[in-house]
Parts: C-alpha cells; sequence; structure tokens
C-alpha cells in the first residue's frame, strides 16, 4: 500500500479523496494555486504546496508543476479527482514514466475512450448497445446527407473530440442539417482543436442512465447499477438518482452485466462509467468517462461501499474487496449539484461566503469544501457543493432532500439552492417522468431561458 498520495485536483473531490486516504492511514498531499492557498483541501491535507497562479493552464492542468510536486513531497501516487487532467492520456503516460502510479486507467483506456468514434468502435466490438449512426467521421456535408437519410431524420451532428455539449447540433430536417452540420464543426474546431464531427440518430425522449463499473486491471469487473442524470441543463447534469426510476431489475442486470464483461475484456482498471442514453426499454452508449464521476457519492449510498477507497487499493495492486454477487441495492440516493450561480440566468457567482450551515440528520451528506469567510474564486468551476441524500424508498429521498435543501445555509453569493426547492415542487419530479429535455423546457418556462 502507498505512504502518501498526492491530489491532483482541488475542492470537495480533493477533501473526498483527503479523507479516503486518512480513513486508510495513507499521507496526502495537497496541491493548489495561489488563489487557493486558503482552501480547505490545503487545510486538511498533511501537506500542501503551491503549483502556480490562479489560471488552470498554469497550476491544476501543468503537468510539469505536478509531477515536481511528487517528487518534492515524496508522494508514491497521484489521484486526479475528475476533471483538471484526470482524463488526459499524456499525463497519465507521464506520470508511469517518471516512476508514479497513476490511481486510475491505463494511458490507452483514457486514449481509446477520449475519441468518440474510436470509443463507438470498441463498444461495438464488446457488444455494447450503440445509437445507429455513422460508421466514422462525416468528412462533407454530401457524406453527411448520405448518412442522415439513411438513418433517418432527426439526426444529431457531434464533435468525435466533443464533451459537455460542445461541437454538437441537431438537425430535424434535410433543410436544417447544413447549417446544423458547419456549427458543430466550427463550434468542435474552437473548443478542441479537431473539427471532425459524426452523426447520430437523434432521440426524441430519451433518459441519460449511466452504469457504473470497476475493474482490476486483470480480467476481473463488477458493475454498481445504474444512475439516472436525466435533469440537464446545456448538456450539464444538474440532479442524480439512483437506481433508475424507470429501469427494471431485468433490465439493470442485463445491461450491467453486458458493462461489467466489457470491462473485463479491455482489462480495464480502476473506476469507470458507461453513459447511455435509455428510450423504450432499450440502452444506446454514449461514451465511457474513464474517471471517478461527480455523482459516485449517490452509488456509494445506495450500495454501502466506497468508490476512493476501492480505487487505491487496485492501483496499488490490491484485489478488489468487492464482488458482484455480494453487492445488492439498499434504498434511493438522489445528489443535487450545489453551484454558485445567479438564477435565472446561471450567471457565475464568486465571492466571500458570509455564513454557511451544512445540513444534516439521518441519510445525509454534504460534499463541499466551503466555509464561514472562504472566498470563492472566479477561476474554477461555479459548483461548490453536492448534496445527497438516502432514502429506504424514492418518496423517502425526496422528502430528506428537501428537508436538507430547507436546512443549507450559503450567504455571502448566489446558488442554486432556490432552483432545486421549485424543482422538488414539480409532479414530474416527483413522478420520475423526465427526460434530458425537461429541464431545459421547464427553465425556458419558468425562467424565460
Amino acid at each position: 500500500m502507498f505512504d502518501k498520495i498526492l491530489i491532483a485536483n482541488r475542492g470537495e473531490i480533493a477533501l473526498r479523496v483527503i479523507r479516503a486516504c486518512s480513513e486508510m492511514g495513507i499521507a496526502s498531499v495537497a496541491v493548489h494555486s495561489t488563489a487557493d492557498s486558503d482552501a480547505m483541501h490545503v487545510r486538511m491535507a498533511d501537506e500542501s504546496i503551491c503549483i502556480g497562479p490562479p489560471p488552470s493552464s498554469a497550476s491544476y492542468l501543468s503537468m510539469p508543476a505536478i509531477l515536481s510536486a511528487c517528487e518534492i513531497t515524496g508522494a508514491q501516487a497521484i489521484h486526479p479527482g475528475y476533471g483538471f487532467l484526470s482524463e488526459n492520456a499524456q499525463f497519465v503516460q507521464m506520470v508511469e514514466d517518471h516512476g508514479i502510479t497513476f490511481i486510475g486507467p491505463r494511458a490507452e483506456h483514457i486514449r481509446m475512450m477520449g475519441d468518440k468514434i474510436t470509443a463507438k468502435e470498441t463498444a461495438k466490438a464488446l457488444s455494447i448497445p450503440v445509437v445507429p449512426g455513422s460508421d466514422g467521421g462525416v468528412p462533407d456535408i454530401e457524406t453527411a446527407r448520405r448518412v442522415a437519410a439513411g438513418i433517418g431524420y432527426p439526426v444529431i451532428i457531434k464533435a468525435t473530440a466533443g464533451g459537455g455539449g460542445r461541437g454538437m447540433k441537431v438537425a430535424q430536417d434535410e433543410a436544417s442539417l447544413e447549417v446544423a452540420f458547419r456549427t458543430a464543426r466550427a463550434e468542435a474546431k474552437a473548443a478542441f482543436g479537431n473539427d471532425e464531427v459524426y452523426i447520430e440518430k437523434y432521440l426524441q425522449r430519451p433518459r441519460h442512465i449511466e452504469i457504473q463499473v470497476f475493474g482490476d486491471g486483470r480480467g476481473n469487473a463488477i458493475h454498481l447499477g445504474e444512475r439516472d442524470c436525466s435533469l440537464q441543463r446545456r448538456h450539464q447534469k444538474v440532479l442524480e438518482e439512483a437506481p433508475g426510476p424507470v429501469i427494471t431489475p431485468e433490465q439493470r442486470d442485463r445491461i450491467g452485466r453486458i458493462c461489467a464483461d466489457a470491462v473485463a475484456r479491455l482489462q480495464y482498471a480502476g473506476a469507470g462509467t458507461i453513459e447511455f442514453l435509455f428510450e423504450d426499454g432499450e440502452f444506446y452508449f454514449i461514451e465511457m468517462n474513464t474517471r471517478l464521476q461527480v455523482e459516485h457519492p449517490v452509488t456509494e449510498a445506495i450500495y454501502g461501499v466506497d468508490l476512493v477507497r476501492e480505487q487505491i487499493r487496485v492501483a496499488a495492486g490490491e484485489p478488489m474487496s468487492l464482488r458482484q454477487d455480494q453487492l445488492s441495492i439498499r434504498g434511493h440516493a438522489i445528489e443535487a449539484r450545489i453551484n454558485a450561480e445567479r438564477l435565472p440566468n446561471f450567471a457565475p457567482s464568486p465571492g466571500r461566503i458570509s455564513q454557511y450551515h451544512a445540513p444534516g440528520g439521518l441519510g445525509v451528506r454534504m460534499d463541499s469544501a466551503l466555509y464561514d469567510g472562504y472566498v470563492i474564486p472566479p477561476y474554477y468551476d461555479s459548483l461548490i457543493g453536492k448534496l445527497i441524500v438516502h432514502g429506504r424508498d424514492r418518496a423517502e429521498a425526496l422528502a430528506r432532500l428537501n428537508r436538507a435543501l430547507n436546512e443549507l445555509i450559503v450567504d455571502g453569493v448566489d446558488t442554486t439552492i432556490p432552483l432545486f426547492c421549485d424543482l422538488l415542487k414539480e409532479p414530474d419530479i416527483q413522478r420520475g417522468d423526465y427526460s434530458i429535455h425537461w429541464l431545459e423546457r421547464w427553465l425556458e418556462r419558468e425562467y424565460g431561458n
């Protein structure tokens, strides 16, 4: 087992890893920019080291700075959290070349799943169901017309190197295809330096379902059920729950076994998430995230496992402590992502926290790096906390979330807490009857955006 782990991240996920290290008797090293000198993860780690100025490019995304921090502190492994360098194959290779352990999958698997076309081809080869679409990149509008006609409208054009909704456009018919195609390519070029796009069938009312998988890198793998992440704004998840309200045990078992078998055949190591669109009882592969997800706590809640601890164990060469036949779902869990944003336009709202009070009580978990007097810097993501609740069933979890939201106090900045209070009043949310398009339509109706 490792003696010391460096966490190449910040905020609540850095705290999450530090806590797991503490419970395992492993020393933790926090890295930070000059803007994060007073951050909670810096205060809680056993050691801390400054790696650069506020911009991410000069600090949290600086591979030389992070590797130097490892060498200075003697850290034997790096946990990347999520975001930043967590899915950067070049970084993983550099870490390994320096004799340091990367707590996550190998560079080849990150590279394989980082390109959407390669990922889809790999999924097909592993018998994972995929959305009907082009066999690869679509080079020009003439090819796009042929592919779209073969699939049937509406279609969606996506950047092969894309993510977060960038380089993604829908064409409802042939008349709108050319504008959507050219716009998607232009956005992809600007965002990723790569204008290659592919085309898929656009599903009308799908849900976003993701399967949590875990492998030991030696041909053994398990799944830990699904999470429903359908409440999204501009392709960014807002609320997640597990298990999915509309997924049957038979569907869960079927897709879970497919995903676990695929991960085993890849000899994938660590945590990963295989994401699907789900419509009319069928799953369609979107992508695989080769890292820990923001919403991993809802899976931890219903299965009673510590995914970070398991990541560390497997990276250290120890066998998985989890077996498929030991895993069973207990109750229901929901996570609300609390952002420092000003409604109704969701503009970032950095600033000083004048008062912070986390909710408590049975089945409530608040993952946050906030404290009274903390200054939220303007340089990073606006996520400031994750409120996770667990109940015996979905109705109890919803009631518990409502209660916890009313207890949560974050003063000094604007937050999205009122959004969730409003959402919980909606009959569709109470019934679990929503698709990936529901929230944006509701926001347009309620907030005019």
